[in-house]
This record gives C-alpha cells, structure tokens and sequence, in this order.
C-alpha cells in the first residue's frame, strides 16, 4: 500500500512539474488555487494518526499528510479560541489586533485574509464555529456566505444565522456543517474560492461524541500521562490551587468525574471530524478541483489532558499550545514532507495570501511559511512570545507570559490577581526534558540560559511592540497589554 501510494505522488509530482513548465513557457500565470481552511477546536498536535497518537486512527486527515506537508511544530500564541482565532485571520498577536478574552468581536476594520482575498476577487465562505463576540451570530465582513452561531455552539441542535436569517437545526454539529458546506462546495463557481470550515470538535461544555463514536473507545486503556503529577515539587504554587477547580484534572472533568471516561469523550468526537475531512476531499476530486485547492487542517488551541494536573488550556505548557497543522496543494508540495521549523497561528494568514499571490497584510508579526515548503528555511525564526490574559471568569490561572525555543522555554506570571508572591517562574529544557517535568528556574547551572532567555524576551517584546508587565492592579484584576 505505501509503495503504491509513494507511485501515485510520484506520478502526481510529475504532472505538475510538466504544468508549471508549460505555463512557464506559454507565458500564462499559474491558476489561483482554491482554498479550503478546516479548523477544529481544542485539537492537541497528537491527536491524529499520523502524528503517532496510540489510540486514534483518523484516515482522512493521514491522507493529507501522506500527500502533502505536516507542520511537526505548530504554536499557537495565546491558546485561548476568540485570541486565537483573531490572530489566524490576521497575522498579529493578540496585544496588537485587541481580542484579549472570548467576548470580544474581531474589530470590523482589522484587515484580514478573507478580506484580502474577497478584493482579489475570490468567492468566501464560512461555515460553523466562528466564537468572536459571544452573543452575536450575524455575518462578519468579508464573507459572501456566512453560516454560524452566537458563541459556542452546542453538539446537537443549534440557532443557526445563515446569510443573517435565523433557523434552528437538529442533527449533530459535525454533521450539519459538513452537509453545508458541502452543498455550497459543490455549486458552480465562477470565482476561485475560500471555504472556511469552523468545527466544534473536539471543544468542551461537554464534550459529546456522535453516537455513532459514543462507544469507540469504550475497550481503549487510557491511563493517565507521565506528566500528570508535573503540578508539586518546583512547580507554581496555582496550579495545586488549580487541581480540583473546573480546569484541574481534580475536578469535575466536564461533569465526567472520571478521567478515562473524560478522556475518551475527547478521542470520540474527532473520528467524526476525520470522516468530515474525507467528504470534503471526495467532493473537491468529483468536481475536479482537488489538486486546485490549497487544503489546510488546523486548530485554534492545544488541550491538556490531565498533564501538570490540568484540563483545558490556558497555559504555556505545550499541550495546551501545540496543535496539528496539515497542508496539501500538489503544485507547491508533489511529495510528502514533515516540516520542523517552528510556525505559528500568526503565520497562516500571510501564509494563505501568499500562495494565492494576493496583496500581503502589512505591518504584522507572522511569516508566510510557503519558503518552508519550497526547501528554504533559511533566517526562519528561531523563537517566539506566548501571551495569555488573566480572566476573572477563571481566577485559578494567572497572567502567562513567555518565550520558547527548539529547545528552551521560559515563563513567567506577571501580576495574576495582584498577589504575585502566590506564582513562581519556570524554565525547562526541551530538548532533554519534553514533559517539562523539571523546573530548572532555581538551578545555578541554568542561570546562563536564563538570562539569554530573557534577553531573547525582551528583545522579541520590543520587535512586537508589546509593553512591559507593570500596569497597576485595578480591583484584582490586571489591566490586560493595550492594542497597537
């Protein structure tokens, strides 16, 4: 099967390299190509198959990776969705395009990708989660075709704003947006296209399988992570505070209360993603356009699984900001690649405009990754800032600032809930300790390190213009870095 699937790409990077060179020699410019962005909620970067994960086999999304490139090395830079999903669509950090919690709206005039490409003549569309501005549904600029809901959204059964009529739909999440989107998918269209696919999966509140999958890992050994306990001796004193809270592994584990069961849940929902990630490569290869479409597989946040004794996300621990990154566009990529290099949610806009040839963003913080593709790593970064904003809605996690490396990480908590003797700084090294089980912050044999980590911090706040963490305390609750 391999040998036969290594043939086929073989065979497939040959076309395409004859295309190129007659477009070339004909003086016609290449096609833009279509894109379609699926992007999960709360997807881990090792929950898929291909990433190595031991229990879950997701086909569809191996596919892409077997025929195109998988990210090894993706970051978000605030894993928190509505900043998250901010920074995807615009390229900037989340001090600087100001949605600094969920119940923001993106801002109206921010450019972004969607906007980029609608000017340059490109047909939008999106389709699902969206979860910028928590109680508003209607249509966002930039789109042709808007399909969404106010705030979360539920498994089954939900409000849907279409177009900015309203219509109440049974049917599981997954599954009522695939069909949408495929039905959209499959029209003619005279433009190239962009299709963005917003699923909930694998997002809590709970977290429910389709009863198809309900049962999937009923058989599964789950146990605990090596790290689960990563949360005592060195560690900051919140996140003992934290364990038997809402986003503690103590706690009531999205009313599971029993952690195989919690974490299955979690696997349950994401085989109905990969057979949506299926339909959606079926439909494009019916309708001729498959090896047109840019094809990109992401997620808004990583998702602790019980690892430093924590749920959720919200921290800088690289279960919570790591997530999966899958790309496939056979011009760019004839054969199948694994991509070390560090990218981030702020690339995937310049990223996106950058291969469709269209006008860049100016002024932002991300990098098109589309030179990675080509072979060129050469002056890619070498480290990047994480930020995470104390919510009063969630009192156990303080303020998170860092900077991460290949191989280092350092993080500190500035201010939390104004008592800063309650926190502690952490400093691992990767490359020996990728559990980030052992704090080195206190050791003299770490001290160099630390100090070049710092001034790597410090450097890369002035380069993003981010301030200082020395805003005054206004009723507990720290006063969150200004937008620029």
């Amino acid at each position: 099967m391999k040998t036969v699937r290594n043939i086929g790409l073989f065979a497939l990077a040959g076309a395409c390299l004859f295309a190129s060179r007659f477009l070339a020699l004909s003086g016609a410019p290449p096609p833009r190509p279509n894109v379609l962005v699926i992007l999960t909620d709360d997807q881990r970067w090792d929950a898929m198959s291909c990433a190595g994960h031991p229990l879950l086999k997701t086909p569809n999304m191996d596919r892409l990776a077997a025929e195109g490139a998988r990210f090894a090395n993706m970051f978000v830079t605030t894993s928190l969705c509505s900043p998250s999903r901010a920074s995807m669509l615009s390229g900037l950090y989340a001090h600087r395009h100001g949605v600094l919690n969920n119940f923001t709206e993106y801002p109206d005039s921010l450019p972004s990708y969607p906007k980029r490409l609608r000017e340059a003549g490109y047909e939008t569309a999106y389709f699902g989660k969206w979860h910028m501005g928590e109680t508003n549904g209607m249509p966002r600029t930039g789109f042709d075709f808007w399909m969404s809901h106010r705030g979360q959204g539920n498994y089954f059964g939900n409000e849907w704003n279409i177009n900015g009529q309203t219509q109440f739909m049974k049917g599981y999440y997954t599954t009522v947006v695939t069909e949408h989107a495929l039905e959209w998918l499959q029209r003619k269209h005279e433009k190239p296209f962009l299709l963005i696919v917003g699923q909930k999966a694998p997002h809590g509140g709970p977290i429910q399988p389709e009863p198809k999958y309900e049962h999937a890992f009923d058989s599964a050994s789950i146990g605990k992570p090596a790290n689960y306990d990563a949360w005592k001796d060195g560690k900051p004193a919140w996140l003992a505070e934290s364990f038997p809270t809402w986003h503690g592994a103590g706690g009531p584990l999205y009313n599971y209360r029993d952690y195989d069961k919690f974490v299955r849940a979690y696997l349950g929902t994401l085989p109905s993603v990969d057979d949506s990630v299926g339909q959606f490569y079926e439909a494009l290869k019916q309708t001729g356009q498959l090896d047109r479409t840019l094809i990109i597989f992401t997620s808004d946040n990583g998702f602790v699984l019980g690892e430093h004794g924590r749920v959720d996300k919200r921290t800088m621990y690289d279960e919570s900001l790591r997530v999966p990154l899958l790309v496939r566009y056979p011009p760019l990529v004839p054969r199948p690649e694994v991509i070390r290099e560090m990218v981030l949610s702020i690339d995937l806009a310049p990223s996106i405009l950058d291969i469709c040839g269209a006008k860049p963003l100016k002024g932002i913080d991300g990098q098109s990754w589309k030179p990675l593709l080509e072979g060129k790593a050469g002056g890619w970064r070498d480290s990047f800032l994480y930020f995470y904003n104390y919510e009063k809605e969630f009192p156990y996690t303080p303020n998170v600032r860092g900077v991460r490396t290949a191989d280092w990480k350092y993080i500190y908590y500035p201010h939390g809930d104004g008592s800063p003797d309650r926190y502690t700084a952490e400093l691992y090294h990767l490359a020996a300790d990728p559990l980030e089980l052992h704090n080195l912050i206190a050791d003299p044999a770490a001290a160099g390190k630390l100090a070049e980590l710092k001034k790597e911090h410090a450097r890369l706040m002035r380069r993003h213009q981010a301030v200082p963490d020395h805003m005054p305390v206004d009723g507990g609750i720290i006063n969150v870095l200004p937008k620029f």
